[in-house]
This record gives C-alpha cells, sequence and structure tokens, in this order.
C-alpha cells in the first residue's frame, strides 16, 4: 500500500467531500437539514460481522501512536452489552486513551448491522480529560435526540468512490468518509494484512483536516493518519480474543 497516493489525493477528496456534505445518501429523504435516513429495526441482525468491521464480543484491538504532541495508547473493546437506540438494537464498544498509564479519553460508541451487512454508527458518549480537571464531553451525540442521525461507519460492499456520512448532529457531529483505494497489503506491528481498504475522513467542523484510515479484513482499522491538518497517527500492535 502506498499511503503517498492518498495523500496527494487529499486536497481533490476534500473539495469532494464537503460537496457531499449538502447530498442525502441514497437512504436518506429530505428533510430541513437535508439528511434523514429511514431505518427499520426489522432490517437489523444480531451479529457484526462485516469483512472490514467485524466486532466480536469480547475482542481487544490495541493501538500505539501519537495525538497532540504525546504518545498515545488506544484499547477499544468490545463488550457483551447492548443497547436500543430508535428501537435497534446496537453494539456497545468502549475506547480508552491513555499517556504513559494517564487517562486521556474514554468513549462509548454504539453499531449496528443491518440485514445486508452494512454497520450503521449509532451514537457516541465521549469524555476528554483536560489539565485542571475539566471534562469536554463535545462530540458525544445520540440518534434520535436533538435531531442527532445514525451513520455508516462500513457498506457492505464498500467501493471506489463510494461517500457517506458516518454520523449527524449539525455543529457537533459531522464526520463523513470516502472510499479512495482497494488492494495492496499494509504491515502493522499485529500482523500483515492484504486486500485493504483504504478511506479518506473529512468534517466542515475541521475544515483544515483530512483522515486517512486502512482497514484490513477480519479486523476493521488497522492505521490511521492525518495527512493534512495536526500529526496524528495510530497503528494497531495487538488483538487481543
Amino acid at each position: 500500500m502506498k499511503l503517498g497516493h492518498a495523500m496527494a489525493t487529499g486536497a481533490v477528496v476534500a473539495a469532494g467531500v464537503a460537496a457531499f456534505l449538502t447530498v442525502p445518501t441514497a437512504t436518506a429523504t429530505a428533510t430541513h437539514h437535508g439528511y434523514e435516513p429511514v431505518l427499520n429495526p426489522a432490517d437489523f441482525v444480531k451479529v457484526i460481522d462485516n469483512p472490514y468491521f467485524p466486532l466480536p464480543v469480547g475482542r481487544t484491538l490495541v493501538y500505539r501512536g501519537i495525538k497532540d504532541g504525546r504518545s498515545q495508547i488506544d484499547r477499544v473493546h468490545v463488550t457483551s452489552r447492548t443497547r436500543k437506540i430508535e428501537g435497534i438494537t446496537a453494539t456497545t464498544v468502549t475506547d480508552v486513551s491513555t499517556h504513559r498509564g494517564k487517562l486521556l479519553e474514554k468513549t462509548t460508541d454504539w453499531y449496528a448491522q443491518d440485514k445486508h451487512g452494512t454497520v450503521w454508527y449509532l451514537g457516541e458518549n465521549t469524555a476528554a480529560f483536560l489539565p485542571g480537571g475539566k471534562i469536554d464531553r463535545s462530540g458525544s451525540w445520540l440518534a434520535g435526540v436533538k435531531d442527532a442521525e445514525p451513520g455508516i461507519i462500513m457498506k457492505a460492499h464498500p467501493a471506489v468512490p463510494q461517500a457517506y456520512r458516518q454520523e449527524f448532529m449539525k455543529g457537533n457531529a459531522e464526520d463523513t468518509a470516502w472510499i479512495v483505494n482497494r488492494g495492496g497489503k499494509l504491515t502493522t506491528p499485529a500482523r500483515t494484512f492484504r486486500h485493504v481498504l483504504t478511506s479518506l475522513e473529512f468534517t466542515r467542523l475541521e475544515p483544515k483536516v483530512i483522515d486517512q484510515k486502512i482497514y484490513g479484513r477480519g479486523v476493521g482499522i488497522i492505521s490511521e493518519q492525518a495527512v493534512r491538518g495536526p500529526k496524528e497517527v495510530a497503528t494497531l500492535v495487538r488483538v487481543i480474543h
């Protein structure tokens, strides 16, 4: 996998994703903010086994990287807990970030997979622990609350150049993603992955930042880095079953 290719396309993708922000997805109907996915709880399944975003209960993914100028360890754990969100039973995933044992951020995310294989993102509760004991909870949202809408975290059949919203709460959570490449391989400390999937992510709330994510089959995110904006990188180092 040549990461430089994705970096070179960053400006083009940023413009494309920015334009996409005004266009509803195929599963949406027009409303006052132009995005209103219609989801039927009966169309969802219990197990999340999308090849590029599987969430088997009990799995923990460990990442090492750099954020805000500090080394960071991220532990993403798929719990056995579920939560009903707009009638859909969602899987609860925790994400804990630390720096030399000090808690930096703790997030709880909720995902669910429809019967076609697409994984939907239904909300997150995030807390960033700042100096002086302050806690920043901005970015938290829940589908159906304060006009927040669910988004897609991974398509059933991702292909270039699909683009989609990952979340939507106006002014608070507006991440979008664009599939830019399929194929190639990437070696991480965990192992070598083949047939990887690469996406770029953008939000109009941070117009100078573009993130690249690489997904490995059977695991999910194996690498993440900012290709525009402040240095940020995370690499999968261990998979705990």
